[in-house]
């Protein structure tokens, strides 16, 4: 059964309203223990498949845009068998539907009308799109930095757009100071709702690639949800007996913003020279992750690592895959460069395969 509990007190999420940090500590809310997973329902759709271990009520209803179910495509490359999920071709263009769909199908549940969230533009779009769908009223706080197309997209799905001066931790102050005054915070990164839709993204790659694991997993990392999703997923199949041993994991950050990254190769002695610096990788400029202590811990069980990459590997990456027939946003691009950067490591040999490389976002929502 999936359980809700907050990682410093241990108490449960609790029954009655919709808490974004726990009313006795201020801890975060997480999961307890691993995702039970439980064979796919063929009769539901998309992620919906998986829906036994959401932790959603039996009356809830499934909030379903069509998510899930994205492409994996082969490649190879620095000698590596590679595979490609795409989850751009999520129904907002970005993997956060995969989240956004449980979250908004519990705040249904707590009979919540309206919410309000940040973002620096895929999570608000996500959020925004699945709120209508829940004829939920959503304001969605970004960063006035956050690229033009994904406003534009906020904004078609009905929300109000609330322009935030400064980097994107200001939109994050300014909507939890809105969340004090009693609105409901449906935070993609504080809510712990949508981290067993963003396992699904696991499911998916053990039966695209026949029954199996691949080898390692590379994804970009902001607040670290991605990841760590991904993470609880393996472990939940591990759990079940379907995989023998979990993927190595490898997160990869910009350079500008690499909180995650110094700290895991610098010790708490690194974040001190940690910068909120402009990056083309906006999806992952986040200074303080929410589950960065969480996801630290599974990269470490798997054997995987953090990496960051200069900003002037972000635009190559980006081409090289363009060239490559997927067209994905900067933030997405710099799993490539991280490949890269991999494969110029002494170990790179011995790092198992298939290299899963997570394309997180659509390359039409950056200008």
């Amino acid at each position: 059964m999936t359980i809700y509990t907050c990682t410093n007190c241990h108490r449960p999420y609790p029954d009655t309203g919709t808490p974004h940090r726990c009313l006795h500590c201020g801890g975060v809310f997480s999961l307890r223990g691993e995702l039970a997973y439980t064979p796919p329902d063929s009769a539901q759709p998309g992620l919906w498949r998986y829906r036994a271990s959401f932790g959603l009520p039996d009356s809830a209803e499934a909030i379903h845009l069509g998510e899930g179910n994205t492409p994996l495509v082969a490649g190879a490359a620095f000698g590596k068998r590679l595979a490609f999920k795409l989850e751009y071709l999520n129904p907002t263009g970005s993997y956060k539907d995969r989240g956004s769909a449980p979250l908004l199908s519990f705040l249904r549940t707590r009979g919540v009308t309206s919410a309000i969230e940040d973002s620096s533009g895929n999570a608000g779009a996500s959020f925004a799109a699945y709120a209508a769908r829940a004829a939920i009223a959503a304001r969605v706080f970004v960063p006035d930095s956050a690229s033009g197309p994904k406003r534009a997209q906020i904004e078609a799905y009905g929300a109000e757009l609330v322009s935030i001066l400064g980097p994107r931790s200001e939109a994050a102050l300014a909507v939890q100071r809105a969340a004090e005054g009693g609105e409901t915070y449906a935070s993609h990164a504080y809510m712990p709702f949508g981290l067993p839709g963003i396992a699904t993204i696991a499911y998916e790659l053990y039966e695209q690639l026949g029954n199996q694991a691949p080898g390692c997993v590379i994804a970009p990392v902001g607040h670290g949800s991605l990841l760590l999703g991904i993470a609880r997923g393996f472990a939940a199949l591990q759990a079940a007996g379907l995989i023998q041993r979990l993927p190595v994991l490898i997160g990869v950050q910009a350079r500008a913003c690499a909180p995650l990254w110094a700290l895991s190769t610098q010790g708490p002695a690194g974040l001190a020279w940690v910068t909120e610096g402009q990056t083309l990788a906006e999806g992952v400029r986040v200074h303080q992750p929410v589950r960065g202590d969480e996801l630290l811990r599974a990269v470490q069980a798997s054997g995987g690592q953090f990496l960051a990459v200069d900003e002037g590997e972000i635009q190559p990456a980006r081409d090289a895959l363009a060239r490559a027939g997927l067209f994905v946003e900067p933030t997405s691009a710099i799993v490539w460069a991280g490949l890269g950067q991999l494969s110029t490591l002494a170990n790179f040999a011995d790092l198992p395969g298939p290299i899963a490389l997570i394309l997180s976002g659509s390359g039409l929502k950056a200008p």
